[in-house]
């Protein structure tokens, strides 16, 4: 497949126009995106060109009926100058489990990896080799066939962009858990990397900034007694010696930095839980002070540890441990991706 891939290269690069030690998240862009459409049943046209506006029809079905999904992932370069990506075929089968749910067709693993790894290529002197730096990957797909009937659209695009980018997070984290707002419900779409999930979350989001807090933690939409995710991210909460995190299930995503964490742990022997886990609980380890660790894991933060949680106008300070769970996984994963350790799972793929 990477034959038929058509190369539309940038006639002047942007990267010089670059601070690559002052990088923001998500907001400095690659030159070239690789792109592929989905038309009479079949995908088609793959094509790395330069990255610039797409122009749609006002009457394209992603702007009416929010067919859209996405992933994250991050690509890597050692001191060698070697590429690496860690775990894509887990985010190729998350893309496509979220494309089935949201009625879009699937897109061939060979199509996936085949335009990503041509486009890190073509893209290589945008991985920045700074420490806590990476190109960040986002694959994603929209229904851009046109009609305004409520049905699943007859053609899509899919599209891969990349952007070099610093520290997700800086700094220490609060969060305010949620008692009323439901990131996702039983039989919904929680589990797909749906781009509607994320917009659903700005608004109590917000209303926990104005508080003071960083971010939400979700609970569980029923009784909001249980809690599921810290933003957008996967939770861990470590109640003496124990690591316990929320079962994935329809309304939770199967995150693939989650995954690797309850590996690791499994490997250095430190005891797991995977269960429900509720606020009441929580509370309770706090203030006994059981309550050892609290902090998210996904792609683009990798670990954020929590600082401090408030719940019903108690605001709980976690204590700052010298030797914590989230950075033993931090220091594990990283050092994988960057290649600086050696990788006994075989996540760490070479482009």
């Amino acid at each position: 497949m990477a034959t038929d891939i058509i190369i539309k290269p940038i006639k002047d690069s942007k990267i010089s126009n670059v601070d690559f030690s002052n990088l923001p998240f998500g907001k400095v862009f690659s030159d070239h995106i690789f792109q592929c459409e989905y038309i009479d049943g079949a995908w088609q046209n793959p094509i790395i060109k330069p990255n610039e506006p797409i122009l749609l029809n006002p009457a394209a079905k992603i702007f009416h009926y929010g067919q859209s999904i996405f992933e994250g992932m991050k690509a890597y370069k050692d001191g060698n100058g070697e590429v690496f990506l860690f775990r894509p075929e887990e985010n190729c089968k998350r893309l496509n489990l979220s494309a089935k749910r949201l009625m879009m067709p699937e897109i061939p693993a060979d199509l996936f990896m085949d335009g990503l790894k041509k486009l890190l290529e073509i893209d290589s002197d945008w991985i920045p080799t700074t420490e806590g730096s990476s190109l960040y990957v986002r694959p994603f797909m929209f229904a851009s066939g046109e009609g305004l009937h409520a049905s699943p659209a007859d053609s899509y695009t899919f599209i891969i962009s990349t952007a070099p980018s610093g520290a997700y997070f800086s700094g220490k984290v609060t969060v305010l858990i949620e008692e009323k707002y439901a990131r996702a419900a039983n039989g919904g779409v929680g589990f797909a990397k749906a781009g509607g999930n994320y917009a659903a979350q700005f608004y109590p989001t917000q209303l926990a900034i104005e508080k003071g807090y960083n971010q939400v933690i979700w609970t569980d939409d029923n009784s909001h007694q249980f809690i599921e995710e810290a933003g957008a991210m996967n939770i861990f909460i470590r109640i003496g010696e124990v690591l316990i995190t929320s079962p994935t299930n329809d309304r939770i995503l199967d995150g693939i930095t989650r995954k690797s964490i309850l590996q690791i742990a499994k490997d250095q022997n430190i005891p797991i839980e995977v269960r429900k886990i509720s606020v009441s609980e929580v509370v309770q380890a706090a203030r006994e002070g059981n309550l050892k660790e609290m902090f998210g894991a996904g792609t683009a933060a990798v670990i954020s540890p929590i600082a401090e949680f408030g719940y019903q106008g108690v605001d709980y300070e976690l204590p700052e441990l010298k030797d914590t769970y989230a950075s033993l996984f931090k220091e594990k994963i990283t050092d994988i991706q960057t290649n600086k350790s050696e990788d006994p799972y075989g996540w760490r793929v070479v482009v």
